[in-house]
């Protein structure tokens, strides 16, 4: 063979041995870097978030306040809208009697359109303002639950305090391990706290 039939044929081998796979790529470490802890001695509780919209008084206390704000939004929006319906139904009847002209009939609509524009933006001002005030108020409430639970855990030496409810991500806990009253207990005996701190 010739040099160049050799070289040839290196270079021929060379692609063939380069072509039939490529390396698979060097796998990454997946092994999480956490510390091993002994379980033994941790105090682990949970509490029922249900129980907690229901028993908790400061919570009981500002949800009522939101009810009767948005009691007394809907009943705004029933009397403006009784209203609203009641110019109609009087209009209708009193162009119906040929009581108005036509330059009467195109106020009585240019009202009407008013009317129900204004019936529009107050429900959607004040319902955002009620919206608004409920986060707010649902957001101070668990930050003082939080804040609290955790002064309770030191007390009590809970390594780890679980929220427990409908809809969460724990589907199942020893009912052992349930603090729920005594929580609630806690936060009850704080709330005085807990208002002063929210004004």
């Amino acid at each position: 063979m010739n040099l160049r039939n050799i070289l040839l044929s290196t270079i021929f081998g060379l692609f063939l041995f380069s072509s039939c796979g490529e390396k698979p790529a060097p796998k990454k470490d997946t092994q999480p870097k956490v510390e091993s802890k002994s379980l033994d001695g941790l105090k682990i509780a949970y509490y029922s978030n249900d129980s907690i919209k229901k028993q908790f008084d400061y919570f009981v206390k500002e949800e009522a306040i939101i009810k009767k704000k948005q009691k007394a939004f809907e009943a705004e929006v029933e009397r403006r809208t009784k209203v609203y319906e009641a110019f109609i139904t009087k209009k209708d009847a009193e162009a119906r009697g040929g009581l108005l002209s036509q330059n009467e009939i195109g106020r009585v609509q240019q009202r009407a359109q008013e009317m129900q524009n204004e019936i529009m933006q107050y429900q959607q001002s004040e319902g955002a303002k009620i919206e608004e005030q409920a986060m707010k108020s649902l957001e101070a409430v668990n930050k003082k639950i939080e804040a609290l639970g955790k002064k309770y855990c030191e007390m009590h030496h809970i390594d780890l305090l679980l929220m427990h409810g409908e809809g969460g991500q724990i589907n199942f806990i020893n009912p052992g391990m349930d603090v729920t009253e005594e929580f609630i207990n806690y936060l009850n005996e704080n709330q005085a706290q807990i208002e002063k701190e929210l004004k």
